[in-house]
């Protein structure tokens, strides 16, 4: 806590800071701010020092740990939030922590995952030092199936903390992918525990996957042609620290929104759906099922309108757009 106390210092100067500074405002000792800024460089962090001057902040290393996230995010938020620079996946060891009792906005945060999970079954892609890879515990007072729009909601919070910081306009691919020119640079699993014998929910894992520092060779062959990530689309190579925090603090608001905002989240997630307008093709069980999608409803199901006029309104299984993840 000490080392991210003096980075906070060292990043509000301008200038220089005196040790004797630091020591007064924390109410530590010199040696311990020595200490704290001699780990600070261990970590990565450029502090120039000057004789009876201080020391200077010149640059920092692209990390998310709580340090950087103490820069960024009140004392009281930072406690909250567990950073593992490798773990097999966020979201399942956010689980854990939630079934030992966890406090609702837990942040599981790592850098990177061996065993990333994605939606049916699938594994998600999540290499060192580039992704933003979290997961956040939710403990919502309502029923089950009203939870089911959480993933929506999760994308509106996505878009509106990569907005805030990038100045860009993603879309969402229904359900749950996000997309910047047409590339996938994230994507979001909800996975939620029910109580069995009254109904309630346990608790409601979320978890996000974010690509922003990863260049083309950073993924499979497979995946170069549909992903991509927030440097390669806007040229803007923005921390992951900033990016997160931005991200954690929309979170939050989501958590304060639910369920009485349900018409706002509505709206920018249908303002933000590539996926309207397109042709798509529904895969269910091994059939695959072409037609136009034509509009979301209240509770976030995809309506698509198949050749011979009838309607269906899709609420799960896996939606391809035409001219998008592999679909032409």
């Amino acid at each position: 806590m000490t080392r991210n106390q003096v980075l906070v210092l060292l990043n509000k100067s301008s200038g220089y800071i005196s040790g004797e500074q630091m020591s007064q405002e924390l109410h530590i000792s010199r040696a311990a701010v020595h200490q704290a800024i001699k780990s600070l460089r261990n970590e990565g962090y450029i502090i120039d020092s000057i004789t009876n001057k201080g020391y200077c902040l010149q640059s920092s290393p692209d990390h998310i740990t709580l340090t950087e996230l103490s820069v960024l995010l009140p004392e009281e938020r930072i406690q909250n939030i567990e950073y593992f620079q490798s773990i097999h996946s966020t979201n399942t060891y956010c689980s854990l922590r939630a079934q030992q009792g966890a406090e609702q906005g837990l942040i599981i945060l790592a850098d990177h995952q061996s065993a990333g999970k994605g939606r049916l079954g699938r594994s998600f892609h999540s290499p060192e030092h580039c992704g933003i890879y979290c997961s956040y515990l939710m403990r919502p007072k309502t029923p089950p199936v009203d939870t089911s729009f959480m993933t929506a909601w999760v994308a509106v919070a996505v878009i509106r903390a990569i907005v805030e910081v990038y100045d860009v306009q993603p879309s969402i691919k229904w359900v749950n992918d996000i997309l910047l020119n047409h590339r996938k640079i994230g994507g979001i699993l909800t996975e939620m525990s029910i109580e069995p014998e009254s109904g309630h929910i346990q608790h409601l894992i979320v978890g996000v996957g974010l690509n922003v520092l990863h260049q083309r060779s950073d993924f499979p062959e497979d995946l170069q042609s549909t992903a991509s990530s927030l440097w390669l689309e806007t040229g803007k190579k923005i921390p992951r620290a900033t990016l997160t925090a931005a991200l954690i603090q929309s979170l939050d608001r989501l958590c304060a929104d639910w369920p009485g905002e349900a018409p706002a989240y509505f709206q920018q997630y249908r303002e933000h759906c590539i996926s309207l307008g397109r042709e798509v093709q529904v895969l269910r069980q091994g059939i695959r099922s072409r037609g136009h999608a034509i509009d979301i409803d209240e509770s976030f199901g995809l309506i698509i309108e198949f050749p011979n006029g009838s309607r269906e309104t899709v609420r799960s299984g896996e939606v391809q757009v035409r001219g998008l993840s592999g679909y032409v």
